[in-house]
Order: C-alpha cells, then structure tokens, then sequence
C-alpha cells in the first residue's frame, strides 16, 4: 500500500494486522484516480476509512481536505496522515460510521467527493449509499463513490444520486460511481 502520485508520491502506509481490514489494491485505487481525474479534489469524507489510503491519495493529488470516519484504524490512519504530511489536512473521527455522518451533517458538514468502501458482505454499502442520499452531507455537484464485494447484488437505484460509471475489478471488487447534479434553479 502505497501513495501513487502527487505531493506524498511513493509513501508506503501502515495496514493494520490480519484480515479485518482489506485495503483497496494499488491497481484498484489507480484505476479509480484514472476515472475521477481533476475531481478529486475539494472536502474529500473517507469512510470506513480502513488506512486511509483513498483519501490520502486524494489530499496528495491536491485535495483541500479530508475527514476520516473509521470505528477500529484511527490510530493507523494518524500515523499514515503524519508519514505522508497530510495530517493538518486531516479530521480522524474514531467510532460508528453512521452515528459520525449525522455528527456531521448536524454540524453544517458538506463534502465534494464521498469515498465508502465498507467490509464487504454486510449490507453496508448499500446502508452507506441511503444514508448520504438521504443527507445534507453532499454538496452541489458532489461525487461518491461507492467499493463493494464482486459477489454481492447491485446496490439498488438512488432517486438524487446518478449513476455514472461502474467498474468491475476481477471477481473481487465493484465499484460504483456517483454524481449529485447542481439543481437547477
């Protein structure tokens, strides 16, 4: 796990021990990166955050910050945020992901590109999915984007979210790309 380019070009991250946490690959996230192009970049939420690796990776190709929700890797993403001299762009929120997006949204929080990569198999994508579409947590024109298990069941239609892109990645990996459209006024 490393960063690919930008300003922490070349840092290796921490992971954390065993297979609770599985880390989206070097290839995965540079295919991802590919895709978004200049959009990654503004407020950035990582969550599920796992080592912070996505998110990271967005403040390092310019992002202006990013706000971290994990409930277990807080501590890994902090040191990771340090290696790579991230960390005064960094808020780290340690606790339930749900419970951290309302803190959120109850403090005024609006974010331009979402990253969700959940622990597959759970139900969780699709929880995460409802809860943002259900939020004031994105702003005009945001992305999000959404990582889940190969096997698992296209998460269902959103009525504000357009789906834009979706990517298969080997038997593994599925991800989902988002965009809420500026309303007209």
């Amino acid at each position: 796990m490393r960063i690919i380019t930008g300003s922490a070009k070349g840092c290796n991250l921490k992971t954390p021990k065993g297979m609770s946490t599985r880390p989206t690959s070097d290839r995965v996230k540079e295919s991802l990166f590919s895709i978004l192009g200049s959009d990654a970049c503004g407020r950035v939420l990582d969550i599920f955050a796992g080592t912070g690796g996505l998110g990271l990776e967005a403040l390092s190709r310019g992002a202006d910050s990013c706000t971290f929700i994990d409930k277990a890797t807080t501590e890994i993403i902090a040191d990771n945020a340090k290696h790579t001299r991230l960390a005064d762009k960094c808020q780290i929120l340690k606790g339930d992901v749900f419970a951290q997006l309302r803190r959120l949204e109850t403090a005024g929080q609006q974010f331009d590109l979402v990253f969700c990569d959940p622990p597959y198999h759970q139900g969780l994508a699709h929880r995460a999915l409802e809860q943002l579409e259900n939020s004031q947590l994105l702003a005009p024109d945001a992305i999000v984007i959404m990582e889940y298990g190969g096997d698992e069941p296209e998460l269902p239609a959103t009525t504000s979210l357009q789906l834009v892109k979706k990517q298969q990645y080997g038997k593994t990996t599925q991800i989902n790309f988002y965009h809420l459209p500026v309303e007209e006024g």
